[in-house]
């Protein structure tokens, strides 16, 4: 349960009382273990903020986690501190230099509405994504992330005229999957998305071997699948969010006067309660352990 970070991390601290053990990078090559690096292309608003949401997962692993940050060269991030990001974010291009990525992430970003060409930094993805397909054992997308991943697989996603919000059951398809395949029969999941990817849509791409369902919400549709060669994981729901993402998210649309979002289902934003928190580790753990098992040491 480690994760390699720099000594002044802003939230070291935080990571340290929720039971992750933090090292420095001199620690971790004192340990003669080469830790999993994985690449993360953060493009969440407030990104210093959400690098918690992943990283406290990740890092109850048993591997070593060495997690690194990516940012799009055109990307503002209007809301994220400038500071943190040149200190420690890094383009792609010097993510792969000399060094291999074991596993990549791609967040969620708050565009789900926005055509994809029209994004500034959506060809500078494709090409991510293209070598990632090739030369990454797995890339996971979260949220539009995993739309992402989908559009790159030429699977066009849809606009709801009501968000997607709130704590939905999710069934489990695949028992013999070697990441979902331990999780439970049912499971709650978070969703919290404008966009998505209609059933008869994806039954028809796994027809055509394009992709593998693997989970499936009577209200928020299938939510986990993969690509045909098993190279792009897309989980639409916010496995990594606590409670409190959730009411912050209600509390924003609100306020913006959203006619097309409703209080969150299943979740009671007065009293909010975790009841995903052993999908998020399981989910995650076995995604380690799948990388783990694919790399060369």
């Amino acid at each position: 349960m480690t994760v390699v970070v720099p000594r002044d991390y802003h939230i070291k601290d935080s990571l340290e009382r929720s039971r992750i053990v933090c090292v420095d990078e001199h620690q971790a090559v004192a340990e003669d273990i080469r830790a999993l690096r994985i690449g993360i292309l953060n493009i969440m608003p407030q990104a210093e903020k959400y690098e918690f949401s992943l990283l406290h997962p990740l890092g109850r692993s048993v591997m070593q986690i060495e997690p690194v940050w990516i940012r799009p060269h055109n990307h503002a991030y209007s809301s994220s501190d400038r500071q943190h990001l040149e200190k420690l974010y890094v383009t792609f291009e010097q993510a792969i230099d000399n060094k291999i990525l074991d596993g990549l992430i791609l967040t969620g970003a708050p565009v789900e509405e926005i055509p994809f060409d029209d994004i500034s930094y959506w060809s500078e993805l494709k090409r991510i994504l293209k070598y990632a397909r090739h030369n990454i054992a797995s890339t996971l997308g979260i949220c539009w992330g995993g739309l992402a991943l989908a559009k790159f697989l030429d699977i066009d996603s849809v606009k709801y005229p009501k968000k997607v919000f709130g704590v939905f059951e999710t069934e489990n398809l695949d028992p013999d999957h070697r990441i979902t395949g331990d999780m439970d029969d049912l499971f709650w999941c978070p969703q919290s998305r404008h966009s998505g990817i209609p059933d008869q849509v994806l039954e028809e791409e796994q027809r055509k071997g394009t992709v593998h369902l693997l989970a499936h919400s009577d209200k928020a549709g299938y939510t986990i699948f993969e690509s045909g060669d098993q190279r792009f994981l897309m989980h639409l729901g916010h496995l990594e969010y606590d409670p409190s993402r959730l009411v912050e998210e209600y509390e924003r649309d609100k306020k913006l006067g959203r006619a097309d979002v409703d209080p969150p289902e299943n979740f009671d934003v007065a009293k909010p309660k975790n009841r995903w928190r052993a999908h998020r580790n399981e989910f995650f753990s076995q995604w380690i352990k799948y990388l783990h098992e694919t790399t060369s040491y």
